[in-house]
């Protein structure tokens, strides 16, 4: 990967920056509903992170597999039965909490198999989305590409919704990161800010 695929893929996907400030050099990773891959390469790259992919779709495994990332096939909804109670250092769910059936579940699971969880999201709470609902439709933009009639997003949230749902859980969040773009957003984030980073572990 060129520095060129970096600057790229930092610009398409600004919530890969943010995970990969939180990862360690050489920390051990998995990617539950990795894609192409495009994460663990871009972390491989930032940090020298180390790791492998859970992904269910044949195209992206092919993608993986071609991109010489480390890929399990599976489906998340059944659970991470695979793998060892904290066998990796961090485990994320980047664009993908939204899709997933059983949040609750595979949220328990990322903190038994990992040290750490990371998940990023888009901001159901977002103005533009607020408006567009307001307006009588269902929001279509960057972070929500799909239509409401193919859209795998299952369980839309805003920010409020996720912290509410880790304090329930006993899941402590260590750090958030807001954006609009590359842009890190402070003020009113639940509000002003469409993609959401978490960084959280087992709560007492």
């Amino acid at each position: 990967m060129t520095r060129d695929d970096i600057a790229r893929l930092a610009a398409e996907r600004p919530d890969f920056a943010a995970i990969a400030a939180w990862i360690p050099k050489g920390a051990s990773v998995l990617d539950l509903g990795c894609g192409d891959g495009s994460l663990l390469r871009y972390l491989n790259e930032t940090s020298a992170a180390k790791g492998y992919g859970v992904e269910i779709n044949d195209l992206d495994i092919v993608s993986c597999i071609v991109n010489g990332v480390n890929v399990i096939q599976n489906d998340l909804d059944s659970g991470l039965s695979d793998f060892e109670d904290n066998a990796f250092d961090f485990v994320i769910l980047s664009q993908t909490l939204q899709a997933t059936r059983h949040t609750e579940a595979l949220i328990r699971e990322m903190l038994r198999v990992g040290h750490e969880g990371i998940v990023s999201f888009p901001n159901f709470g977002y103005w533009k989305n607020r408006l567009r609902v307001l307006l009588g439709n269902m929001p279509v933009s960057r972070e929500l590409p799909y239509q409401w009639y193919d859209t795998p997003n299952v369980h839309l949230c805003t920010l409020h919704d996720f912290e509410m749902f880790c304090d329930r859980y006993r899941v402590a969040i260590l750090e958030r990161r807001v954006m609009t773009g590359e842009r890190e957003v402070s003020l009113l984030p639940n509000l002003l800010g469409s993609t959401a980073v978490y960084r959280f572990q087992r709560g007492i």
